[in-house]
């Protein structure tokens, strides 16, 4: 099985957590090397150029935001190796900063391993990098244009007056982008948008 020596990086601070999702993950054929603080996890990423990290967020020393800004800012190679974030923080502000700046997925804990396996099997297969997604959901450039603006922060109301368009026709092309993406809100629809890189906010 090709998958089996996949190398996984896992920083996490809580000590008993980061035993348990290395015992989960060697189980299913991974190569796992912990680390307990974002500097420790950037000398390992460093030393062991991992397939695939998965990063808390709040810890000691360096953030895991802080990480992955630190990481892509030493070499932009770094920008495509999968960063998946691990986080009791589920507001979406949290959500949209971590993909922003270029984190692949976002599980919250407690951690469902199911879910977590699912994510690391779909990165390490490039599901995110080889433009699939994109291409299987086709927004037009105005859908585009307007999830842009909305990922912005700006309103529909705002979007109307800098397009120079009336509020119902934003809404249109919000709810259109919103059915093609399969998004609930507008709010998942931009995270949605942002993670198949279909809107650059």
């Amino acid at each position: 099985m090709a998958e089996a020596q996949k190398k996984i990086l896992c920083i996490e601070d809580d000590r008993e957590t980061a035993a348990l999702i290395a015992e989960e993950l060697v189980d299913r054929g991974y190569v796992v090397t912990l680390a307990h603080d974002g500097r420790e996890g950037l000398t390992a990423i460093l030393k062991t150029m991992p397939d695939l990290v998965l990063s808390d967020i709040s810890m000691p020393l360096m953030s895991g935001f802080e990480l992955l800004e630190r990481l892509i800012g030493l070499a932009p190679r770094f920008a495509k190796m999968p960063f998946v974030f691990l986080t009791a923080l589920t507001d979406r502000d949290n959500e949209l900063k971590g993909r922003h700046l270029g984190a692949d997925d976002y599980v919250t804990k407690p951690i469902d391993f199911e879910v977590l396996a699912t994510i690391i099997a779909a990165r390490l297969a490039g599901v995110a990098r080889t433009g699939l997604w994109p291409k299987a959901v086709d927004l037009n450039d105005r859908e585009v244009e307007v999830l842009t603006w909305v990922a912005r922060g700006k309103t529909s109301v705002e979007i109307a007056q800098i397009l120079g368009l009336t509020k119902r026709t934003i809404d249109f092309h919000i709810d259109n982008a919103r059915g093609k993406l399969g998004a609930a809100t507008r709010s998942e629809a931009v995270i949605k948008a942002t993670t198949g890189r279909l809107i650059e906010p």
